[in-house]
């Protein structure tokens, strides 16, 4: 029989290639059963998916972001296959955290993907050139985004076109205020985004951080692509981003690069985690043994640390990484990701992955709007605050 796997297109055609033979691998260990692989944009798989699940044209099975904005309105629909019996039945070891994220209303409908963490990125170089180390605090941080800026080097690299880099930004300076209890307190609705520690994020990076220089000229104009290009040319110091950066790093810089999490007031900061996403199966499969079948592939020993060594990527389940083939930067997030998973330490939230849809737009569009100074930091808080939806029971 013939199933169907829905991918988001890899930017580099070689990630397209591993793919693939990552595939032939699942398929020589299942006599009898084909995968034919589809790829898609990712700015259209939202609505295109959903269309094609609807209407029982869909993939058997597919990549998505996990959360309430994303998987949960295709759970609330309907669209997507109980999976339940099948952790039961195969002992999927995901770890406990990740399984929540796509767990609906006490059912569990899809394979957590991917562990990643959202940081900052730094050119090595740059900073033993003007003797300067991974920040203490965000004063010391200050300092050194002062002192790049005084030798002409720009010291954070940003783009904000798409919208949800500000997101991603704001995830990891809130997470570094406030702490995980913070956080948790936050996503749970314990705690208000109008409160004045979230205005106060709000305001040093997209309105402090602008005003002083920190940042490109006209961040709104400039997409993801063209942010990465000027960490990349060494023309910015630093970039902000998360962990699904560090292939291309690898591949593109030649200079060495260290990644630190966005520092708190009073400390070094926690890094923000999260999922890349999880692998989900249509309602209306016809061939859910296979499709179940080919997730328990993807959860297996031989794949996880088949997705640390070729594609660089951290699985949402442990895996034996003892010898591992990894080159230095990705060895420090291989090890700091493990604590995450494994709960040693802190660890923040990635919150567009954890939230409505209503509340990402009044985030990605309010951020926007801070840095050219058409709302203020606290209207924005408001407008999180009158988005947010509190989880239901069994989210």
């Amino acid at each position: 029989m013939t199933i169907t796997y829905l991918v988001g297109q890899p930017e580099n055609p070689s990630d397209a290639k591993l793919i693939e033979q990552d595939i032939d691998s699942f398929e020589a260990k299942n006599s009898g059963i084909t995968v034919e692989l589809k790829t898609i944009n990712p700015d259209s798989v939202r609505t295109v998916l959903q269309t094609q699940l609807r209407s029982g044209s869909g993939p058997d099975v597919f990549g998505y972001d996990t959360g309430p904005g994303f998987a949960g309105v295709l759970a609330d629909a309907g669209l997507l296959y109980d999976l339940t019996g099948a952790y039961e039945k195969n002992g999927w070891k995901i770890y406990d955290w990740a399984k929540q994220r796509v767990t609906f209303d006490g059912k569990i409908l899809g394979v957590p993907d991917q562990v990643e963490e959202v940081g900052v990125y730094y050119n090595k170089d740059i900073f033993d050139k003007y003797s300067l180390a991974p920040p203490k605090d965000l004063a010391d941080f200050a300092r050194i985004a002062d002192t790049l800026k005084s030798n002409g080097v720009t010291p954070l690299s940003f783009g904000n076109k798409e919208g949800w880099q500000g997101g991603h930004i704001l995830s990891m300076a809130l997470s570094s205020a406030v702490g995980q209890a913070g956080m948790e307190d936050l996503l749970a609705g314990r705690k208000s985004w109008a409160d004045p520690e979230v205005v106060d994020a709000i305001s040093l990076f997209f309105d402090q951080y602008q005003k002083a220089g920190y940042l490109p000229k006209s961040p709104n104009a400039i997409t993801g692509d063209n942010a990465n290009a000027l960490f990349y040319s060494g023309k910015a110091a630093m970039t902000p981003t998360g962990t699904w950066l560090v292939r291309d790093i690898q591949s593109t810089v030649k200079f060495e690069v260290g990644f630190f999490p966005f520092p708190a007031p009073d400390g070094k900061g926690i890094f923000a985690g999260g999922l890349g996403g999880g692998t989900f199966v249509s309602a209306k499969t016809r061939h859910p043994d296979a499709a179940v079948k080919l997730l328990d592939y993807l959860v297996s020993a031989e794949h996880g640390r088949w997705q640390v060594e070729k594609y660089h990527t951290i699985p949402a389940f442990p895996v034996d990484v003892q010898g591992a083939d990894t080159e230095p930067l990705f060895g420090q997030i291989l090890a700091d990701t493990a604590k995450i998973s494994s709960g040693e330490g802190e660890f923040g939230f990635n919150i567009d992955v954890l939230t409505n849809d209503e509340f990402n737009k009044a985030m990605w569009e309010g951020l926007q709007s801070v840095l050219v100074g058409t709302k203020t930091p606290r209207q924005v808080a408001d407008e999180l605050q009158e988005a947010f939806e509190p989880p239901t029971a069994g989210e």
